[in-house]
């Protein structure tokens, strides 16, 4: 029993006003409860309603002249590729008959061409280029040798000079001097091939017998010199303009880390420029593969087996460009010659596609994918 009066143990509030707080806070939670809802009812709808889609753009209609000018641009493409194919196409029909020519086939096969023959008056088996004797002797070896030859001298002065210059100039050169040297190695471009050869056939053949007392005065290391001249621009221009490209953040950071500039240079620049590089030396390469007026000029000739440098060489190239003129048209040596072509062609076209190659390996390893 409690008093008259009293509240019950537990509760301080009188029943009355609890009663009205109860209210009062019923009466307040109303309309929050109701906001809520209507904003759940106005997300629901919103869901519910389909995007708006964009309005659509109506372009005007491009010029007569730019139609024209792009679809010129897809013909000179497309014309570029199929003269590449009708030319190998071409050297490959003249050259087929020695697959099956009888004509042909008994002056010349493929297995004496390429394996060492025992020809009348040699004491051993040998590969002899002597297409125009008594018995035609057509072993290619000598001029696979003499190319070799040649491009290895070409590639030793030219990338090392090619490269060292491009760095030279685009990490250490101040703007005037990059303004003198650079337009300089790139004019080597223009130069005609037939100038480099007869400079080389009257100046660099005397100057190399004096100094280096060489038998013969023109030889595999003379022509390769001379050739570097016509590579080196390639080379140059290339890895130039890779090491140009390569983002200053990355120099900073070096920079920034402590390292030197020489550290920087060859540890973080030459890497992250080196498909650029890699590419201009692929390009040098199949430039000195195919270059047919120094060699001509400047080689000496001899189509000889020879490991020297020092000896007279022959290459394919010369080979084609010195007898493709006095050959019988459909003979055995017309066909050779068109047969060393296609072996050209091929050997140049299997040269850039594995520098390409290579570049996109080297691309995909530095996490370039550009």
């Amino acid at each position: 029993m409690t008093p008259e009066g009293a509240t019950p143990a537990g509760n301080s509030l009188p029943a009355r006003f609890s009663t009205v707080s109860r209210n009062h806070a019923s009466a307040g939670e109303s309309p929050s409860s109701h906001a809520i809802e209507r904003q759940k009812r106005r997300s629901s709808v919103r869901v519910n309603v389909p995007p708006a889609r964009p309005p659509r753009l109506n372009l005007s209609k491009a010029p007569f002249w730019h139609r024209a000018a792009e679809w010129l641009l897809h013909a000179l493409a497309i014309s570029a590729i199929v003269a590449i194919v009708l030319i190998l196409v071409f050297t490959a029909k003249e050259a087929a008959p020695i697959l099956y020519s009888k004509i042909v086939r008994e002056e010349v096969t493929l297995v004496k061409m390429w394996i060492p023959q025992l020809w009348p008056g040699y004491d051993e088996s040998q590969s002899v280029w002597q297409p125009v004797s008594d018995i035609p002797k057509f072993g290619v070896w000598p001029l696979v040798l003499g190319t070799l030859k040649v491009t290895i001298v070409a590639m030793a002065f030219s990338v090392p000079l090619g490269v060292g210059a491009a760095v030279y100039v685009s990490q250490y050169a101040g703007a005037r001097t990059r303004e003198i040297i650079k337009p300089v190695v790139e004019l080597l471009a223009g130069i005609p091939s037939v100038v480099l050869g007869f400079f080389a056939l009257m100046v660099m053949a005397t100057w190399f017998q004096n100094v280096f007392h060489l038998e013969s005065r023109l030889n595999a290391l003379v022509s390769g010199v001379a050739l570097s001249f016509a590579v080196i621009p390639v080379i140059f221009t290339l890895s130039e303009e890779a090491l140009r490209a390569v983002p200053r953040s990355y120099v900073e950071a070096s920079t920034a880390l402590g390292a030197a500039r020489w550290q920087t240079i060859g540890r973080v620049i030459l890497p992250a420029a080196s498909p650029g590089i890699a590419a201009g030396v692929a390009l040098g390469l199949g430039r000195a593969v195919g270059e047919t007026m120094i060699v001509l000029m400047a080689s000496g000739n001899a189509a000889i087996v020879s490991a020297s440098l020092t000896d007279s060489a022959r290459t394919i190239s010369a080979t084609i460009a010195a007898e493709l003129a006095e050959v019988v048209f459909g003979g055995a040596h017309y066909t050779v010659l068109f047969f060393l072509g296609t072996l050209l062609f091929l050997v140049t076209f299997g040269i850039n596609t594995v520098g390409d190659w290579a570049i996109r390996r080297m691309k995909r390893r530095l996490g370039s994918t550009t």
